[in-house]
């Protein structure tokens, strides 16, 4: 199955399972939001996707129907979902997404803690890919290299893309917590990237890097794996030290 065919599928996305996994009951609306809208903003749930029916998301999330039709709502209003009726209705992920609020300042004070808490998480997640990394899951993160390699020239794309990548690797590992808290990360991140340019050289420097990384996985080299992980997210780091605005 090719990447395009996988994409919004939301039967055969393990980290879909994650986005929809119980929350907590103290913040089921505001959590039941932030899911399913950092779903969105990755592109897991990509343009023109239908959200599962109402009885079934209430039973993956754990939550009542008044607190999901509450934060469906609330997406719906945010401009990220729509509904209709009648025979093919339903809940809808928008063609087009609304354009990003300018960013906090506190995204932009704080941003060295978000990237710690990617790099610790991340590093964590190659060690264990190593060890657990099936086949099929090496075949698949290879399929979406090669599908970076075209897609320097558009962001949007490459950067969906490069999500499914980071969060493949944390799917290796077969550990839930990994693949929630990866996902989450994502969505903080990207919320940074955004910010900045990426010119194609950097998306290609970047790819390359991924292919070496890959490569540590692949051979259960936990060491290199580690180091090639840090290398990685290292050289994003000095991009955004480099090119973040100024609060």
């Amino acid at each position: 199955m090719t990447i395009s065919e996988r994409t919004g599928t939301l039967d055969t996305a393990t980290s879909l399972d994650a986005i929809f996994a119980p929350v907590r009951s103290q913040t089921a609306f505001e959590e039941a939001v932030d899911r399913i809208g950092t779903a969105i903003r990755l592109g897991l749930l990509p343009p023109g996707t239908r959200l599962p029916a109402e009885r079934e998301l209430c039973a993956k999330l754990g939550i009542a129907r008044s607190t999901l039709r509450q934060a469906l709502v609330a997406l719906g209003q945010s401009g990220h979902l729509h509904a209709t009726r009648g025979r093919g209705g339903g809940t809808f992920v928008v063609d087009e997404l609304p354009p990003a609020p300018p960013p906090p300042a506190e995204l932009l004070d704080r941003w060295h803690e978000t990237w710690d808490y990617r790099i610790a998480v991340e590093v964590g997640v190659a060690v264990l890919a190593c060890r657990r990394a099936h086949p099929e899951a090496i075949s698949m993160l290879s399929e979406l290299g090669r599908a970076m390699d075209g897609a320097t020239a558009d962001f949007t794309v490459y950067r969906q893309l490069d999500v499914r990548f980071h969060i493949g690797l944390a799917e290796a590992t077969g550990n839930p917590h990994c693949i929630t808290t990866t996902t989450e990360v994502q969505g903080s991140v990207t919320r940074l990237l955004a910010l900045i340019a990426h010119p194609a050289e950097v998306l290609g420097s970047s790819n390359s890097q991924h292919r070496r990384l890959l490569a540590a996985v692949a051979s259960g080299d936990e060491g290199a794996a580690a180091r090639e992980m840090a290398e990685h997210l290292r050289g994003t780091e000095h991009v955004l030290a480099g090119l973040l605005p100024r609060t």
